[in-house]
């Protein structure tokens, strides 16, 4: 993270109560966030983008620290836009103004440092060197190793909206004894958000598209769900239980069924204590475990978790493509095409390549490889179907269009979840 950064963590992990932590936004810090802004990005509520910011970069950067010290810097709104789903319904995006970014960008980091010797291991989200493969992986060990024999899946509803401003402040305050930072961070809470030139206040949730929110959602649940979990509900429970939390999806395992149930009705009244609540019709508790053989699966992070057993009869786990964002990537990949089924076939090509790779790098954990083979095929299957529609005299042939389809990789396994990990 840069020496600027380096002494946080060290005094995070020796000091109950971090102190006097603006000086980390200074000069160096912001224009070190500007450095890393990508461009090309779309403007804010303020027009700037990192080009034009850049262009008096010093200058600009010198002012904002002026105002930030004078306390008359105050973010502004975040300009909400809309992205397509493949459903057909829309996406809320959320693009602050350019500055703001920069500020976030800085207090996010200063506050990661402080937490992440704070933090649980149960918590994988928006957090360094921890991945959704990590957390798979380390569910799929304890399934196979300990005494798991009942699942609760659990989703919050709408957890990013509904955050309470009040509970989040005194969970920092719990850590951090900076009213200055403080101050910063409730003024990010309350920026609002503009549509069609109107602003709308927020009393509730997190900054939208903010570069501080991952890391504000993980301080929220570390103290009302994961410190709740290891430090007094496990106390009320029988058998062995393990709780994996990536952002705001969670799931829970328990070794008896009555623990399961007794942890749910505790978990809903913790949750309302802190204005949050599940979604009923997405939260449930299943049968699972090598001792169960039942056919109850989960889905997590993408991928449906499923009972199986290997060719020699032997329990095991298996991590697929769920069949939600198998279809849904399908679409995607089929409405792209469409759409640009007129450019030159080796730019379609090279764009799908990069596509298919980062399914495989997402996807391509151990025993998935025939999913990966599905969507692989369904692309290529698309894609010729496009090219022959083309309209040309001479039609593509099944010849011509593999000399063209083999600039693309084949599926394959890019994640050992099989192994346990580092984290």
């Amino acid at each position: 993270m840069g020496n600027s950064y380096g002494e946080l963590r060290r005094l995070s992990e020796n000091h109950a109560k971090m102190q006097t932590l603006m000086h980390y936004v200074n000069r160096e810090t912001l224009m070190a966030e500007h450095r890393a802004q990508v461009s090309g990005k779309a403007a804010g509520v303020d027009g700037a983008t990192k080009e034009s910011y850049g262009a008096g970069l010093e200058e600009h950067v010198d002012a904002l620290l002026g105002r930030m010290k004078s306390f008359s810097y105050r973010p502004q709104a975040v300009r909400r836009t809309y992205i397509p789903k493949t459903d057909g319904t829309v996406r809320p995006l959320g693009i602050p103004a350019y500055e703001d970014k920069l500020v976030q960008g800085v207090m996010a980091k200063v506050l990661t440092e402080i937490y992440e010797p704070r933090f649980l291991d149960c918590s994988y989200g928006f957090r360094p060197k921890r991945s959704c493969h990590d957390v798979i992986r380390e569910i799929n060990q304890t399934i196979m190793t300990k005494k798991v024999n009942y699942i609760l899946d659990a989703d919050i509803k709408g957890f990013f909206d509904n955050v309470d401003h009040e509970w989040l402040v005194k969970f920092l305050e719990n850590d951090i004894q900076d009213k200055n930072f403080i101050r910063y961070v409730v003024r990010f809470l309350k920026v609002g958000v503009m549509e069609d030139g109107n602003i709308s206040d927020s009393d509730k949730g997190t900054p939208q598209g903010g570069l501080i929110s991952p890391v504000l959602a993980n301080v929220y649940l570390h103290y009302v769900l994961d410190l709740w979990f290891e430090k007094v509900a496990k106390k009320h429970l029988k058998g062995e239980s393990y709780l994996y939390r990536y952002a705001d999806d969670y799931v829970v395992l328990f070794q008896y069924e009555d623990d399961a149930k007794r942890f749910y009705a505790a978990m809903l009244k913790r949750l309302a204590k802190f204005k949050l609540k599940v979604a009923e019709e997405k939260t449930r508790i299943i049968p699972f475990g090598r001792y169960k053989g039942t056919k109850e699966t989960f889905d997590f992070l993408g991928f449906t978790h499923v009972n199986a057993v290997t060719r020699t009869g032997k329990y095991t786990v298996l991590h697929l493509t769920s069949k939600k964002k198998l279809k849904a990537k399908r679409e995607n990949a089929k409405q792209w095409i469409r759409r640009n089924m007129h450019r030159p076939a080796m730019a379609i090509v090279g764009v799908l390549r990069r596509k298919l790779v980062g399914h495989y790098n997402y996807y391509g954990v151990n025993g998935n490889l025939k999913g990966l083979y599905k969507f692989y095929k369904f692309i290529r299957y698309t894609l010729y179907k496009a090219l022959r529609r083309r309209g040309q005299k001479r039609k593509i042939n099944w010849e011509t269009f593999d000399r063209i389809w083999e600039l693309i990789p084949r599926p394959r396994i890019c994640k050992d979840i099989w192994q346990w990990s580092n984290v």
